[in-house]
């Protein structure tokens, strides 16, 4: 049994090496934290004599250590010119897009949405909260309005849910995980021949703010349209202010003969 324990315990440390080095940092404390767990079991169980989880090295992760990575706004508006508005699917991918372009939604709350929350009659738009954030009730501009009845019109199945968005393929039903709206990003980005290293409906969302943020608004402002609880969640982004952040930065020591 030892013997066994000590193969899997080193399959494992080596599939979690190599899914580490191509994940992100959420993905490779999951990893650490599931070997750890692993380690605890097999001591519980008596398969070892001592505990090893501290075998396992830590991963330290820093907050606000990265950029945001995301489309640039010509990227995103590429991204929404290649998509063919003639056909079913295009139209429905089109207005998902627009509406993660335009106001920077988590792919959840748009995966949410439902007819209900469109006030047409006011040009407004509701996104619940979302990840214990806000509601966030928006202005419905022209191009979000154009695309959402294009699809509701013309490409929609006619079934009574609620949700606006749905599968055009039988049966017929809303997207189940936000996987599957990412999915549909995803395709999207790769049929423009964009190359970014996030792929997902998150690639918008940092499109958006920091569209926002060389517009000149707040991070108040930012952060109210982001839904986020924290101003601090939205601090992220005034790393990519390149030319606020070069007005403060300090000019490089020059060396002083002795």
């Amino acid at each position: 049994m030892r013997f066994f324990v000590f193969i899997s315990y080193n399959y494992h440390l080596w599939m979690g090496t190599s899914y580490a080095q191509s994940m992100g940092r959420s993905a490779r404390r999951s990893m650490q934290s599931a070997l750890r767990t692993f380690l605890r079991f097999c001591l519980h169980q008596g398969y070892i004599e001592q505990s090893l989880d501290r075998a396992v090295p830590t991963l330290r992760t820093y907050k606000l250590a990265t950029i945001p990575r995301g489309l640039s706004d010509t990227q995103a508006q590429q991204v929404l010119r290649c998509i063919n508005r003639n056909s079913h699917v295009g139209r429905r991918d089109y207005a998902i897009l627009q509406l993660l372009y335009t106001y920077g939604v988590r792919g959840g709350q748009v995966r949410a949405l439902r007819l209900e929350d469109i006030d047409w009659s006011q040009n407004q738009i509701l996104f619940k909260a979302f990840k214990h954030g806000k509601d966030s009730i928006l202005p419905l501009t022209e191009d979000v309005g154009e695309s959402l009845l294009d699809y509701l019109q013309y490409s929609r199945p006619p079934y009574a849910y609620p949700h606006v968005f749905l599968t055009c393929r039988a049966p017929y039903h809303p997207f189940p995980y936000s996987s599957s709206l990412s999915a549909i990003v995803e395709r999207c980005i790769q049929a423009a021949g964009i190359k970014v290293p996030n792929k997902g409906a998150h690639a918008f969302r940092h499109c958006f703010a920091t569209r926002m943020l060389h517009k000149g608004h707040s991070l108040k402002e930012i952060a109210d349209v982001l839904g986020h609880c924290h101003l601090g969640t939205t601090f992220i982004y005034t790393k990519v202010q390149f030319h606020a952040l070069r007005q403060v930065g300090l000019e490089w020591p020059q060396e002083v003969p002795q």
